[in-house]
């Protein structure tokens, strides 16, 4: 196979092109999740509020709710605010637009501003102000407000008791509730700022998208054409061997197989090369990459899930393989013999018409038809079982998820939106093992005709055309001379000619007569070196023909066949 796919190098560049193109699509398909949960978790579920940390803030807010932060962690969150005086700059500016709008006319020192500040900071303030902010929110709730102050302290402590015991992730999304009161007392419009992070998330993701798509159409249209390339190629040198092959690899190839390696085998490899860049580069990125994304953006505690339906699928691929492997090899075998017993009939069809032998005829190729239709039927069926139960399998793997994913939503371990993340990251990993399974399929049938087109390419012709080393003698121009020549066919038991010795003197007519397979053909076919003598010389013009090019020696010869007879010219 490998030799077959050195052919490549002429398609260098596009194969580099390729590579790069199908890195771009991985990765843009390995973000799209990300951005489902996105817009979920944070566009819908948090009204468009990233984390717990308020980007704006009143005044009497932050105060009221360091009230409930601990003396050594106040200077911490007051560290990463600004208070605005009267003339914002650059980044309290934009964040009073985004939140207040550029109209906004506030009293100076009245709003803190969060500062520019690193994802990990912001992360890190997160966890301090989450709790705070729930305790705020609690306190400032109107039933809360209402009740004597000894009953409501119980109650925030009771509260503060259920926080300590919750996951971080359910303390992010509550806190983030909190937030949004904060904003909607300020006078933030929270519709609009949901609206917007859901719209931005949305352009992205389309965008991402459409890089995908375009990424995905180019891999295609380049692949076909590099696999198409390597068809014609390696027709041409199929083609250009076969061509300076003796009767003796024409025998050994049947005319038949030589036209189905030419053709339905090399077919074979450029259906392999069309997909083979795909699960080389793309298959392993996507499966690496979504393992790596459900450790890190997921719960990783259902990554067992991702484990179960990748030994289902090589399960059911590892046993169609198994099942079906033999019948590749055997498949090709039996399209050779087809060809071969169709050609036989067509060519011969007057003598076969002749000796009223259309029903032994019609016989043998129904014989061979119907083997090949078996074996095809055998693997058309195996392979047609392949995607339903693959189907089968991923279907089932999402239900799985959806199950013991909404148990873990339920009990606050993960978010909706991680949850339809995980499937989609669950997908595409069964997705590439997919096609490595299908690829492993498709490699042995390709393997078959990529060993049947080298045999042929590799084969070393029995008659060398060797660099001319004597030039025919003018003085004996149209002189043939047969001293002591004997033959065999390959793989014969015995000679066909033996001790051969005659001349043919230029001018004259030399007849060669004798009953049916005496040899007469086989004594032509010397001559232009269609064989080579087995035994003794035979020379043209007085020069051994082994000592001359073969175009030097067919130059000089015309041969005329008829049914009766073989005529022979020499210059």
């Amino acid at each position: 196979m490998l030799k077959v796919l050195k052919n490549l190098k002429k398609s260098f560049w596009s194969v580099v092109v390729i590579v790069i193109l199908l890195c771009i699509q991985a990765t843009t398909d390995l973000a799209l999740p990300d951005y489902t949960s996105k817009i979920v978790n944070i566009g819908i579920q948090a009204g468009g509020i990233e984390n717990a940390v308020p980007e704006i803030i009143a005044k009497e807010q932050i105060e009221d709710l360091l009230v409930f932060v601990e003396n050594n962690q106040q200077e911490e969150i007051l560290k990463h605010y600004t208070l605005v005086g009267k003339e914002a700059t650059g980044q309290e500016e934009k964040i009073i637009h985004k939140y207040l709008g550029k109209d906004y006319q506030g009293k100076p020192d009245t709003i803190f501003v969060l500062k520019e500040i690193s994802k990990e900071e912001k992360d890190e303030l997160s966890k301090i102000m989450a709790t705070p902010l729930m305790q705020l929110s609690t306190i400032q709730n109107e039933s809360i407000k209402n009740m004597a102050e000894e009953q409501a302290n119980q109650i925030l402590a009771e509260f503060t008791n259920k926080i300590d015991n919750m996951q971080d992730s359910i303390k992010e999304q509550v806190a983030v509730g909190a937030v949004k009161q904060l904003y909607q007392k300020l006078g933030v419009d929270t519709d609009k700022l949901q609206n917007n992070y859901i719209l931005v998330a949305g352009l992205q993701m389309l965008g991402i998208a459409s890089i995908t798509m375009i990424s995905a159409v180019s891999i295609m249209l380049l692949s076909s054409r590099v696999a198409a390339k390597l068809g014609r190629t390696l027709r041409d040198k199929v083609f250009k061997k076969v061509i300076g092959f003796s009767n003796k690899e024409l025998t050994q190839f049947s005319t038949a197989s030589l036209i189905t390696r030419s053709t339905n085998d090399i077919q074979q490899i450029q259906q392999l090369i069309t997909m083979l860049f795909r699960v080389v580069v793309y298959a392993p990125i996507i499966g690496i990459g979504g393992f790596i994304k459900v450790l890190t953006n997921s719960d990783s505690q259902m990554a067992w899930i991702i484990g179960v339906a990748i030994l289902a699928v090589l399960f059911v691929v590892g046993t169609l393989f198994i099942s079906v492997m033999p019948s590749f090899k055997k498949l090709q075998e039996l399209v050779d013999k087809i060809n071969q017993v169709a050609r036989e009939i067509l060519t011969g069809l007057p003598v076969i018409r002749a000796f009223h032998k259309e029903k032994k005829e019609e016989g043998r190729f129904e014989k061979a038809n119907y083997k090949l239709m078996k074996t095809d039927r055998f693997v058309s069926r195996a392979m047609s079982m392949m995607m339903p139960l693959l189907m089968l399998i991923m279907n089932s793997i999402m239900i799985l998820i959806v199950w013991v994913g909404g148990h873990n939503v339920d009990q606050g371990i993960i978010q909706v939106g991680d949850m339809m993340a995980f499937i989609q990251y669950t997908m595409q990993i069964v997705m590439a093992f997919l096609m490595i399974s299908m690829i492993s399929i498709m490699l042995p049938r390709a393997a078959v005709s990529a060993r049947r087109i080298n045999e042929v390419i590799e084969t070393e012709e029995s008659i060398q055309d060797l660099p001319e080393v004597k030039k025919f003698d003018s003085s004996k121009k149209g002189l043939v001379e047969f001293k002591n020549v004997s033959f065999r066919y390959p793989d014969a038991d015995s000679e066909v000619l033996e001790d051969i010795n005659f001349t043919a003197n230029p001018g004259e007519t030399t007849a060669i007569i004798g009953s049916t397979g005496s040899g007469k053909s086989t004594v032509v076919n010397l001559i232009p070196r269609f064989y080579d003598v087995t035994g003794g010389e035979l020379l043209i013009d007085g020069v051994n023909i082994k000592e001359v090019s073969l175009k030097s020696l067919r130059d000089i010869i015309r041969i005329s066949t008829t049914k009766r007879s073989v005529i022979f010219w020499n210059h």
